[in-house]
């Protein structure tokens, strides 16, 4: 009998938890939109609540103030943005490389908004929200290493190399789904070929770090 009713209570408790954790998700969703389009200043708790068809109190609920609701959506856009960033780790080096771009390009012009936030809206006012970006960057940094060199514990050189040419892509890819003119091939292409100039600046100035040998194309 007392292990029916613990069921019983349990059981509740759990479809309770899958709806909230659901209904949070639907509030990060329609924030990333929001947020996207308009600076964080400009949008009130009022404004949110009536753009989102919400109660203000179910906003405070899951996330206690409108800069926890802001985090976050900045939080969920990077989880997005490293897990596609990060794939194809089974492949060969250089395919990694060509893999990652890819996989970083597609989704900035699939997810334009969450894209425009985390690399540039918003962050300038947040010392916690621009730490989000750097890590963002920092987890780049880290797939391209393992991808060139095997590994992602890289010296200060190699790092800071590989850091500039992040950085140069964000630019770069903010340009590019603004107006993409080029094919995401093409771009991928692109930024490729700047990242080979990059470790072959890496290896002249550190022969450790040996910049992989271009891939053959057969024929």
């Amino acid at each position: 009998m007392e292990i029916s009713q613990q069921r019983d209570v349990v059981r509740p408790r759990a479809r309770g938890t899958e709806r909230s954790l659901a209904r949070r998700a639907e509030l990060i969703a329609i924030g990333r939109k929001l947020f996207a389009d308009t600076s964080y200043d400009a949008l009130s708790m009022d404004d949110i609540a009536r753009q989102a068809h919400v109660a203000k109190g179910l906003i405070y609920y899951y996330f206690q103030s409108k800069r926890g609701y802001y985090l976050a959506i900045i939080n969920d856009s990077v989880a997005d943005l490293v897990t596609f960033a990060a794939s194809g780790y089974e492949l060969p080096q250089l395919d990694r490389v060509q893999r990652t771009m890819d996989s970083y390009l597609r989704w900035a012009e699939h997810n334009q908004a969450a894209y425009r936030t985390i690399v540039s809206g918003g962050v300038g006012f947040d010392t916690e929200v621009h730490a989000i970006r750097d890590g963002v960057r920092a987890a780049i940094v880290e797939t391209i290493a393992a991808g060139a060199y095997g590994r992602s514990d890289i010296s200060r050189l190699a790092r800071m190399g590989l850091f500039g040419w992040v950085c140069s892509v964000e630019g770069a890819t903010l340009e590019w789904i603004s107006g993409p003119d080029l094919s995401r091939e093409t771009m991928r292409e692109l930024l490729v070929k700047t990242l080979g100039g990059t470790l072959r600046a890496i290896e002249e100035l550190d022969p450790t770090y040996p910049a992989p040998a271009p891939a053959r194309r057969d024929g």
